[in-house]
């Protein structure tokens, strides 16, 4: 049971990454109806700008997060107003294309900027853990858990209660109605694009400050979080907050139990897990779990 709980808890911890990065997703996505590919390179941008106030600039930690963060923001509307801006009106596909297209612009400048070497990123946790009932938790995992749920919290609050996230809803209902209405939707794609490139910033932060440490690689988990919005529907917030806990547990316990029920099927078999679970749901769910179901009338 212990091992269970050690695992489930793992499991906890990494799916709020895969939340926070899933989130992205679909804010970007019921905003203009696009997946948007670079995420993966704002998860690694936000990583590293944290490095860089907490460990080069030695700044505290909190501040560091929330600078990395405003400053990805930044990055990401940016990105919306120069290059996407300009693909308003064009065929989905297209846009795709851009976004893959940036994902390799940004991992470049990326290494030019801070090289290739593993860094380790200056933070008040390093390697502690607390005893909690003979489990060992980690403090960077209850961290990351705090952070995302108040990151998700946050996000909600504003989506549900405020006037822009009520834009942003209208936006994504119906564009030419909340054009109608005076909503600005450049300036809804703009926000938009902001909350995901802020989002995956924490995301990579607090990756970033594991164990592990900072490699130019660490942009690749956005790929096992494109698993968890696609699960969770990729028109739902919530779905992607789901999907991404049942993601990072699936993983989590597949890694634990592999050499004991997997061990027929290889090494790293709990990479592929997000991908079998995610065919499996669509053949019964092609919409995801909370996704909103495509009827149309003949």
């Amino acid at each position: 049971m212990t091992a269970l709980l050690q695992n489930v808890f793992a499991g906890l911890s990494l799916g709020c990454t895969y939340a926070l990065v899933a989130l992205g997703f679909v804010v970007i996505y019921k905003a203009t109806g696009v997946i948007n590919f670079a995420q993966g390179g704002l998860l690694a941008l936000g990583a590293y700008l944290g490095y860089t106030f907490s460990t080069s600039l030695a700044m505290a930690f909190a501040v560091a997060v929330v600078l990395a963060c405003l400053a990805a923001a930044v990055a990401g509307a940016a990105v919306e107003r120069i290059v996407l801006r300009r693909m308003v009106g064009q065929p989905p596909f297209a846009v795709i294309m851009i976004t893959i297209g940036l994902l390799f612009v940004i991992e470049p400048v990326i290494t030019a900027i801070w090289g290739f070497e593993n860094l380790q990123v200056t933070n008040p946790w390093n390697i502690d853990t607390v005893t909690v009932g003979g489990l060992v938790l980690g403090v960077r995992d209850l961290w990351t858990i705090g952070l995302t749920a108040a990151a998700v919290l946050g996000f909600f609050l504003f989506f549900r209660h405020s006037d822009f996230g009520l834009a942003m809803r209208a936006t994504a209902f119906d564009p030419e109605a909340a054009l109608a209405q005076g909503i600005s939707a450049r300036r809804v794609y703009a926000v938009s694009w902001a909350i995901a490139a802020a989002l995956a910033a924490l995301a990579g932060i607090t990756l970033a400050a594991g164990p592990g440490g900072l490699s130019p690689s660490i942009g690749f988990i956005a790929l096992a979080a494109f698993p968890a919005m696609i699960l969770g529907g990729v028109d739902s917030p919530t779905g992607a907050v789901l999907g991404g806990l049942v993601i990072g547990l699936a993983e989590a316990l597949t890694r634990g139990y592999q050499d004991h029920l997997f061990a027929w099927a290889g090494d790293n078999v709990s990479v592929i897990v997000p991908y079998l679970i995610m065919i499996l749901i669509l053949l019964v769910r092609p919409y995801g779990l909370l996704g909103t179901r495509d009827v149309r009338r003949i």
